[in-house]
């Protein structure tokens, strides 16, 4: 999946003149992360990144892992089999093209907004990735949505805070487009 990410990065950047912005929602989020941090020092590195409720490879003993471990349309357990999916044969977790987290180096990467859910067990990954952004001294947003489970996108019609969220992740990617600083 990541060299399919990365082909088409540069697909993209050979094909456009324009800005790109990073986004992903899910494995997604964590495709868009690596991707940002394998692509960083790329002359057409992307402007920014949206990660919505991504899988970063973060520390499963602690936080929303535990507190959120039987959440309602993703489990740990659930978490555990979309990975093993995803995965290539013998891709070590700590592979940082699949864990994003695993990287060692936060600094170079571009403006990042990061959605959580609060009932979702990968939310303590968008806060460690943001304050490990910061922590290089990069820009770095992170907001968890109250109440809302993982894929809550999917009910953006039917829930009011579900479209509230999305509101908010398409003014970050317009803002992260225009090259501002949206918070």
């Amino acid at each position: 999946a990541f060299d399919d990410a990365l082909a088409g990065f540069e697909w993209a950047v050979a094909s456009s003149g324009l800005p790109l912005v990073l986004c992903g929602e899910s494995a997604g989020g964590s495709l868009a992360a690596a991707l940002a941090q394998a692509t960083r020092h790329h002359p057409r590195a992307a402007i920014g990144q949206v990660l919505i409720y991504p899988d970063l490879g973060g520390n499963e003993a602690v936080g929303s892992y535990v507190e959120h471990a039987d959440a309602p349309l993703l489990s740990t357990g659930d978490a555990a089999f979309y990975r093993d999916v995803r995965s290539t044969r013998k891709q070590s977790p700590d592979d940082p093209t699949f864990s994003p987290l695993r990287d060692t180096d936060f600094s170079g990467l571009p403006p990042t907004v990061i959605i959580t859910a609060e009932c979702d067990p990968l939310s303590s990954d968008g806060e460690v990735y943001r304050d490990r952004i910061l922590q290089a001294g990069g820009k770095a947003w992170w907001h968890e949505e109250p109440r809302l489970v993982h894929s809550f996108l999917r009910a953006r019609t039917t829930v009011p805070a579900a479209a509230e969220a999305f509101a908010r992740i398409i003014a970050a990617v317009a803002a992260l487009g225009r090259e501002e600083w949206p918070y």
